[in-house]
């Protein structure tokens, strides 16, 4: 069989297939020999023929649970090859796969599965305790390290034609749900059908005509960019797809994957420069290599967190420090801000190659108009924007107008080559009392980009006289910066304490309130003694702040800044 390279898909029937089922069948057909899934270290690796087989397999055995078209099946996995295998499967039967984010509680899940009517979960041992405490209807539950995977196949109709079960799948039937985060209320289901994902993917084919041969998979299957963009996208370029199980094992999967594409949200660019930082302060010849723009130090550097063969870096779903852009254009890597949500099924907009623009996030991707509401809201309309929300009308014609522009909630502004700027989400502007309207994303950017030691902050203001933040410090780079300064005996709650570490994040405060308007600046500050963490009170599983959480939360801290 002649294997093309996997670029080269993007000129044939792949991308004008109906379904994603389609795409699957015909890159799975095209590359039966290449290595499509694989685990650190080739752990685990499974060819396109591999996975094909295995998807027939699990397919004939979730059918026989009684899994049909319209039918919805919920994965609670970390990343790893069974995902790809059991969600492919459902998708050929016309039944609905989504994910579940790993750190929900039990009333959380029990909303969402029985808000999706999920009948099957998929699952792992260690999430097992907390899906039954969850109290969801569910009707079966397969343990994929307990051996139910195994068990699942064998129940499966050995004649199981997977062909006949692709093509009765159609372009209208929903093939995903994507949950919200919830940041404002319960969280809501947006409903993608094939034919809407089929856009994405032509989308990306446009703006990432050369995704190369190795993605590496490390969000939540529940957040919309690993499912649209790693996972399916996966089907459609025919790369090798590495699975991070774990976000703090991501340096060791960088490394071993090497992927081509990459899509990282802000924080973990930060972690990535941090890293990079360490190491010049270590090893002083590359830091001096790497001001002097040394070709041998750059390719060295980039070598040494797995980024030597990246061609496509991409970062998203919040600003990214202006500061960090700058470090890795000068490290040979021009990262391409971009911007979408689960709405428009990972689709939206993005600077284009070679004519980026830092600070925006580009121009509108292939197949999706863009433009401003008379308030500044940024409206998109086009084929991949979701058929609405779950079980929600109202809330589906709250979002979408009667003439099919999804109302974003982005405050934006357009420049005059049509290069978009987000200003921030139109719920979390801050009115000062003087009526100063300010984005409080913009200020926790400048305060986190001033110093590594700065993990997160809260920037609080609306209604207020000046404003405030709530800082805490960074649970790697602080115990390094401590290391260095002879304090490595100390823990969080102790260095949140200490003067050294308070009067360095004062300098990096001050240095912040250098870079932002009077109006915007930071009077009062408090570094409080803990870590925010994805899933906890403070952030979502996608690192998005908890606004109302933390505004209850810290409610003493907050007024005591304002008291003083």
């Amino acid at each position: 069989m002649t294997v093309t390279a996997p670029g080269n898909a993007r000129t044939d029937a792949v991308f004008d297939a109906p379904t994603v089922a389609d795409v699957f069948g015909i890159t799975a057909a095209r590359r039966a020999g290449d290595v499509a899934l694989r685990t650190l270290g080739d752990a685990t690796t499974l060819t396109w023929a591999d996975y094909s087989w295995r998807v027939r397999r699990t397919a004939a055995g979730l059918a026989a649970l009684g899994l049909g078209r319209g039918d919805s099946m919920a994965c609670m996995l970390t990343n790893r090859p069974e995902f790809h295998v059991v969600d492919a499967a459902a998708m050929h039967l016309g039944a609905v796969s989504f994910s579940v984010y790993n750190l929900a509680s039990p009333e959380q899940l029990g909303y969402v599965l029985s808000h999706a009517e999920a009948r099957v979960v998929v699952t792992e041992q260690q999430f097992v305790d907390t899906l039954r405490a969850s109290g969801a209807p569910v009707e079966h539950m397969i343990v994929v390290d307990d051996g139910g995977l195994d068990e699942l196949d064998a129940i499966g109709d050995a004649s199981f034609d997977l062909e006949a079960a692709r093509r009765a799948v159609s372009p209208d039937d929903l093939v995903t749900l994507i949950y919200t985060s919830g940041t404002t209320g319960p969280p809501k289901g947006v409903e993608l059908t094939h034919a809407n994902v089929m856009a994405t993917l032509r989308a990306m084919r446009a703006c990432v005509p050369e995704p190369g041969p190795s993605v590496l998979s490390y969000l939540p299957a529940a957040h919309v960019v690993d499912r649209i963009v790693h996972h399916y996208g996966q089907m459609a370029f025919g790369s090798t797809i590495t699975d991070c199980p774990d976000l703090a094992a991501l340096p060791a999967h960088l490394a071993d994957a090497r992927p081509t594409m990459f899509v990282g949200v802000p924080r973990v660019w930060e972690k990535l420069e941090g890293g990079l930082q360490a190491a010049m302060a270590a090893r002083p010849e590359l830091a001096e290599g790497f001001e002097g723009g040394d070709p041998g130090v750059l390719a060295a550097l980039r070598a040494r967190v797995g980024l030597d063969r990246l061609a496509n870096p991409l970062t998203g779903s919040a600003p990214t420090p202006l500061g960090v852009l700058e470090f890795f254009r000068k490290l040979g890597l021009t990262l391409r801000e971009v911007w979408g949500m689960s709405e428009t099924g990972a689709s939206g907009l993005i600077n284009p190659a070679g004519a980026e623009r830092f600070g925006t996030v580009g121009k509108p991707m292939a197949g999706l108009e863009a433009r401003l509401a008379d308030d500044g809201e940024l409206l998109v309309r086009g084929e991949a924007l979701m058929r609405g929300y779950r079980r929600m009308p109202e809330k589906t014609a709250e979002a979408i107008t009667a003439d099919g522009w999804l109302k974003t909630g982005d405050i934006a502004t357009v420049d005059e080559d049509g290069y978009y700027r987000i200003v921030d989400r139109k719920k979390e502007l801050i009115i000062s009392s003087a009526g100063k309207n300010m984005s409080p994303a913009n200020i926790e950017g400048a305060l986190k980009s001033s110093s590594p030691l700065i993990g997160q902050a809260a920037c609080i203001g609306d209604g207020r006289p000046y404003n405030v933040a709530l800082l805490v410090l960074d649970g790697e780079a602080a115990p390094a910066w401590a290391s260095r300064h002879g304090l490595e005996w100390m823990d969080l709650v102790q260095l949140a304490d200490h003067p050294y570490v308070r009067k360095a994040v004062g300098d990096a405060v001050a240095a912040a309130n250098g870079r932002l308007s009077r109006v915007e600046q930071i009077k009062r500050w408090t570094l409080l003694p803990t870590e925010w963490l994805p899933g906890g009170d403070e952030l979502t599983p996608t690192m998005k702040l908890r606004r109302g959480s933390i505004a209850e939360k810290y409610a003493a801290e907050i007024e005591a800044l304002y008291a003083a």
